[in-house]
């Protein structure tokens, strides 16, 4: 049934957000505090566990921050022991070694380490309370999303890229995810450990302190002159890549076509052309967006020297201890990395939050409506189903069908005909209420199907389709995949009747054979003919078929048809057909062309109106195309 694309609406532009293809780009939200806070919404039932990482990561902060003043005391009584011995021996005092009291220098010590333990511990349980607290939200929002795809109307599918959906699933939820669990700690740690730092700084010498102030200003214009460059790179890298690739899977996908026509040597030059585009974009972007580093290293080693100039001369002076002064230093090196961090997480905040909206955008569409038709049950209805003045339209475009009545009996066979793109679809589409009709009434048993639910009324429609659908799986679990309920032995008859049985015993694992991607490991017709056994055992009211044996060999084509035989007899069904000599005794056709149904009738009174279905069967047989 795909070959209609031209009766549904166009394709919307999607986001084209592959795997991975989030890269260096920064993508700004539009609501940020608006989507922000329902985000947080998200994570309300989880607040205390919120709070207790937020008092770990703030201890965790501390004991790190104390350590470096702390340790700085044992470097002092060093140095005080050391300077007191030179003082002895100055004064002619034989000493064996210098009164450096090492039980204070040990207590230090062990100070020391039971804080850096301590810290290890308040860092390792939030980590972990925050990876619980953030994967479970990401997993209620992940199961609310996916409820949500079960729900949107069709339309949704038909005006958004699979890659678009799938980038939204995946790559938007990992990001979040990845946010939650690491950058809001993070962003906790990194103020603290600024605010703390720059106290403990402030309590040894506010000058040094001043000092160590003046890399401040650069670094944020260094950062502000080349993240934007650096952004703007990276969005060409980015651009260039989708296009490598996508060039890279056309070739591999076409490697048959390609080599028919001897096309290779045009094929690696189109490459070499994309792939010299990507590494001038790749270079550009990686060198500007790394050489924001060693520029903050830069002046940071410059802040260091001056501080430790002027930490010594206070040492000399006897304003500042030595101690002290290594503690700075060590305060120094750490001073800029908050500020680092912080303006990579503004960056990355933007990004999630952007993220999280995307994702808000799906479940805020409006779900599948369910309104009572309002049309009362017509009981012990004879036929089976019922189509009653019924006018349909796709939302924004005009009406294809503006009266149409149809009448078919259990057992009948209605065909559905026309050229490629004629709107064969769209009946399909109505029947199992993938789109609702805007007028008239379609009844089934005589109960209106907009009274249904939509899965009680697919329960009584199977479809074998043109293009197979297999998962990647067994085959026995391919062939219950539409009754789950179903015994062995109806499995095991309705493989015999679609000639399945024959050819899965001889693979080497038999019905335990598992499926690969697409199938692949089957060959197209064994392929169609588990659609059709999957069909025999859902055992369906009516059966919809699209035309199965355009791509197969002809004696598959006989093995496929024999089996579609048995699976028609004494059902009802819709046959979508391209070859027209295949459904001669339809009881009834459906002939369709422009999207619009043209005419109906069975075979013969088709031929004597001489219209167009008449000149569309003709042009089968004659060799002449019909437009």
């Amino acid at each position: 049934m795909a070959e209609n694309k031209s009766s549904r609406p166009a394709m919307g532009p999607g986001r084209g957000h592959g795997p991975g293809g989030r890269g260096g780009l920064v993508e700004k939200p539009k609501n940020f505090w608006g989507t922000t806070f329902r985000l947080f919404g998200y994570m309300k039932s989880r607040l205390l566990g919120i709070f207790i990482v937020l008092v770990f990561a703030i201890a965790a902060t501390i004991f790190q921050i104390r350590t470096p003043k702390i340790l700085g005391q044992a470097t002092t009584e060093i140095f005080k022991g050391y300077m007191k011995g030179v003082a002895q021996q100055k004064a002619g005092i034989k000493m064996t070694q210098f009164p450096i009291n090492f039980d204070k220098i040990k207590e230090i010590v062990i100070l020391v380490i039971l804080m850096y333990v301590a810290s290890a511990f308040f860092s390792f349980m939030q980590q972990y309370i925050m990876t619980r607290v953030s994967q479970r939200t990401v997993y209620d929002l992940r199961k609310e999303l996916k409820a949500k795809m079960q729900t949107v109307p069709i339309n949704y599918y038909d005006t958004h890229s699979n890659g678009d959906i799938m980038s939204r699933a995946i790559n938007d939820m990992d990001n979040i995810a990845s946010t939650l669990q690491q950058s809001l700690t993070q962003m906790v740690t990194s103020a603290f450990t600024f605010i703390g730092t720059l106290w403990m700084m402030l309590s040894i010498s506010w000058k040094m302190t001043l000092i160590a102030l003046i890399t401040i200003p650069l670094s944020l214009v260094i950062v502000g002159i080349v993240a934007p460059k650096s952004q703007r790179f990276f969005a060409a890298q980015q651009k260039a890549l989708g296009l490598l690739n996508n060039q890279v899977e056309e070739n591999y996908a076409g490697q048959v076509v390609l080599k028919s026509f001897n096309r290779e040597q045009v094929a690696m030059a189109a490459f070499d052309e994309e792939n010299e585009k990507f590494f001038n974009a790749a270079w550009k972007a990686q060198f500007v967006s790394g050489i924001i580093m060693p520029l903050m290293m830069f002046l940071n080693n410059v802040g260091y020297v001056f501080v430790a100039i002027v930490g010594g001369i206070n040492v000399a002076n006897g304003t500042v201890s030595l101690g002290d002064v290594q503690a700075f230093l060590q305060y120094t090196s750490q001073f800029s990395q908050p500020i680092s961090q912080l303006a990579n997480l503004a960056n990355t905040i933007q990004n999630t939050v952007a993220s999280a909206e995307r994702v808000f955008e799906v479940l805020d569409e409006q779900d599948m409506t369910n309104e009572p038709s309002g049309v009362p049950a017509v009981p012990n209805d004879p036929n089976k189903l019922v189509m009653d003045h019924v006018k349909f339209g796709y939302d924004g475009s005009e009406l294809l069908m503006t009266d149409y009545n149809l009448e078919v009996k259990p057992g009948q066979m209605i065909a559905i005909v026309g050229p490629t793109g004629a709107g064969k679809t769209t009946v399909i589409n109505m029947l199992e209420r993938f789109y609702d009709v805007k007028g008239g009434s379609i009844r089934l048993d005589g109960v209106d199907t907009r009274d249904m639910s939509r899965e009680d009324l697919r329960s009584h429609f199977a479809m074998v389709l043109q293009d197979t659908w297999l998962f990647t799986g067994t085959i026995w679990d391919n062939l219950k995949y539409g009754r789950e309920d179903a015994t062995d032995e109806q499995i095991l008859e309705a493989s015999k009747a679609a000639h399945v049985d024959n050819f899965v015993r001889q693979l080497p694992d038999g019905y335990n054979t598992v499926l690969d991607e697409d199938a692949g490991n089957i060959s197209q017709g064994q392929r169609q003919l588990l659609t059709i056994a999957r069909a025999f055992v859902a055992d369906p009211d009516i059966l919809i078929l699209d035309e199965a044996t355009s791509s197969v060999d002809t004696r598959t084509e006989v093995h496929i048809q024999h089996a579609m035989g048995r699976l028609l007899k004494d059902r009802t069904s819709f046959v979508v057909a391209h070859r027209l000599s295949t459904i001669r005794d339809a009881d009834n056709i459906i002939v369709m062309n422009h999207g619009s149904i043209v005419e109906t009738g069975n075979h013969d009174t088709l031929m004597a109106k001489d219209g167009f279905y008449a000149d569309l069967y003709n042009s089968q047989f004659s060799g002449n195309v019909a437009l």
